[in-house]
């Protein structure tokens, strides 16, 4: 192993982590502080650390906001949540009514800050019709589990819920509000981040259906009666949206930037192959081995290195009953897929620094991983087979665990390729 080589790789992942920092990005989109009542609102893995930004340039502020457990950050006057995520629970059902009762009766000359980020999903629970917090639980579950990408498992929210899919920003009107965003989703539609609590919503009980068909996704009768019947989310033009401005305050694309801004000046030749790739992660983690050794084939010595970076949001559909998230498995069916090929180096993680369902960010690769895993008698394919691509990189120490990032920019990938002497 070459620890050189590793520790630039984490220098990288904490470059496009740093990059996406509220305490950066949040003052520089904020105006001056209106006159009049404003309320902060907003939910997500960052929403804790962007109040703390906002309050840091206005000040004490009334409001409330939800993030995960562990998220919480110090405010002068905006009340921080922590609740469940990525399964909300009934500390995130309480403060989203508290959230939507402080919309009610607001008027033209109150303002709303709202403050956004990836997670909202979960952590914004206002289960509509007769569903209850178990209901929406099943529902969360079954999505997590089907391989959808995001997208698409956002549209099936949307609509069995009284807060997504532009009814936030419906329930603040006539109220103005701006809403900062930090996209942890491909592509950066405000519609799909958090599924669009403040952003018109053009989908319909139709589409929800041909989803849950194809992704034979099992639904609680309550979630079933509520798709039958009209959807409660606003349509794209509606007046209830004309209030609502909607800024990205920080996105995947930068992060990557940042990464190859350093990497640029320490020598390296980089590719960015994508912000917004989706799939397999180990199908994605074979097809970028397998142009990183056709890269390498091509190097002579006296060639710079080369730096592939990613991101994205891969997803895990078949679980083998272990340990694992996207990025470890990209990092281990890669290792598999290297087969110890020298000069070749990577680092897979989630921004926000929990892969899957564990509080791990990701895991590291080099040459030496599959040797090392014999040498404790660990079977990388059994692995692989079983989902327990966090349990395989805890046994042979090469986790990357940051605790949390206080952002959350999605999946940050990089293979550093070395020309062979």
């Amino acid at each position: 192993m070459s620890c050189t080589n590793i520790e630039f790789l984490r220098q990288l992942f904490d470059i496009a982590v740093s990059a996406a920092d509220p305490m950066k990005v949040v003052p520089a989109a904020l105006p001056e502080k209106p006159c009049g009542r404003v309320v902060v609102i907003g939910a997500g893995k960052a929403s804790a650390r962007m109040a703390e930004a906002v309050e840091s340039v206005w000040g004490p502020c009334e409001g409330l906001v939800i993030t995960r457990y562990g998220y919480a950050r110090p405010a002068k006057g905006i009340e921080i949540v922590e609740a469940a995520h990525p399964v909300s629970d009934e500390a995130g059902l309480l403060a989203t009514k508290r959230i939507l009762q402080m919309l009610e009766n607001l008027g033209e000359g109150d303002f709303v800050l709202s403050l956004i980020s990836g997670g909202g999903s979960a952590l914004f629970c206002a289960p509509a019709g007769n569903m209850t917090l178990a209901d929406k639980q099943q529902v969360h579950q079954a999505l997590l589990k089907s391989g959808a990408p995001i997208a698409q498992m956002n549209v099936v929210r949307k609509h069995i819920s009284r807060v997504k899919g532009g009814q936030l920003a419906a329930a603040a009107y006539p109220a103005p509000m701006l809403n900062l965003l930090i996209s942890d989703v491909p592509g950066d539609n405000p519609a799909d981040i958090a599924s669009g609590p403040t952003v018109g919503e053009s989908s319909t009980q139709s589409d929800v259906q041909n989803i849950i068909a194809a992704y034979d996704l099992n639904l609680p009768l309550t979630a079933k009666e509520v798709l039958s019947g009209k959807s409660s989310v606003i349509a794209p033009g509606d007046p209830m949206l004309s209030k609502t401005t909607n800024v990205i305050v920080a996105a995947p694309s930068a992060s990557l930037a940042k990464a190859r801004e350093h990497a640029t000046k320490c020598g390296f030749d980089v590719q960015i192959l994508g912000d917004a790739i989706e799939g397999e992660a180990r199908e994605e983690a074979t097809r970028q081995v397998e142009l990183a050794r056709k890269i390498q084939g091509t190097l002579t010595p006296d060639d710079r290195p080369v730096l592939l970076l990613s991101g994205g949001e891969c997803t895990v559909s078949n679980w083998g009953g272990g340990v694992g998230g996207p990025n470890a498995e990209f990092a281990l069916a890669a290792a598999i897929a290297l087969k110890s090929q020298p000069g070749i180096y990577l680092l897979a993680c989630d921004t926000d620094g929990v892969d899957g369902a564990a509080e791990v960010a990701g895991a590291w690769v080099s040459p030496d991983t599959l040797a090392l895993a014999a040498s404790k008698n660990i079977d990388p394919d059994l692995a692989l087979k079983n989902s327990d691509s966090h349990g395989f990189f805890e046994k042979i120490d090469a986790q990357i665990i940051t605790g949390p990032t206080l952002t959350n920019v999605n999946d940050f990938r990089a293979i550093l390729i070395s020309p062979l002497a």
